[in-house]
């Protein structure tokens, strides 16, 4: 994805590196990208007056993860600031499939892609439920 654009992504979330992020090469240990990637999704629903622990409790669905890619393309340093940002990129009958980039402080400066499935689900039954299309409303203004 060369040609990959900040313009791209509707939701962006910037944050800082901490130290506790980094590993001893001083770089972000890997484990934290999927950290930052969750982290961008809750930030994109805060908005939304979604309770989404009550909604799981009272439906008894949720979303579970069931596919995450990362693209490492360039180191992530200690007290950087980064823009994470992520985009509905398909809503198919049980799925959503989310886009995502970290880019570095000037926005051509992508140092990572990543995609991240969700299936909902009904927990008790364990099995695929069509995308409500409450969440179907909120998903399509992040695609």
């Amino acid at each position: 994805m060369p040609d990959l654009q900040i313009d791209l992504f509707p939701v962006r979330h910037r944050l800082r590196v901490r130290y506790s992020e980094i590993d001893a090469q001083g770089v972000v240990f890997n484990a934290h990208y999927l950290t930052y990637f969750d982290t961008a999704i809750n930030e994109a629903f805060r908005g939304s007056d979604i309770d989404w622990i009550k909604q799981a409790n009272d439906s008894g669905c949720d979303v579970q993860l069931v596919r995450s890619v990362i693209e490492y393309k360039a180191s992530i340093y200690f007290d950087e600031e980064i823009d994470i940002c992520l985009r509905v990129a398909n809503i198919g009958r049980s799925s959503i499939t989310w886009q995502m980039a970290i880019f570095g402080a000037r926005e051509a400066d992508l140092r990572t892609t990543g995609e991240i499935v969700w299936v909902y689900s009904n927990l008790k039954e364990s099995r695929s439920e069509p995308v409500p299309e409450w969440l179907k409303q909120i998903l399509e203004s992040l695609e």
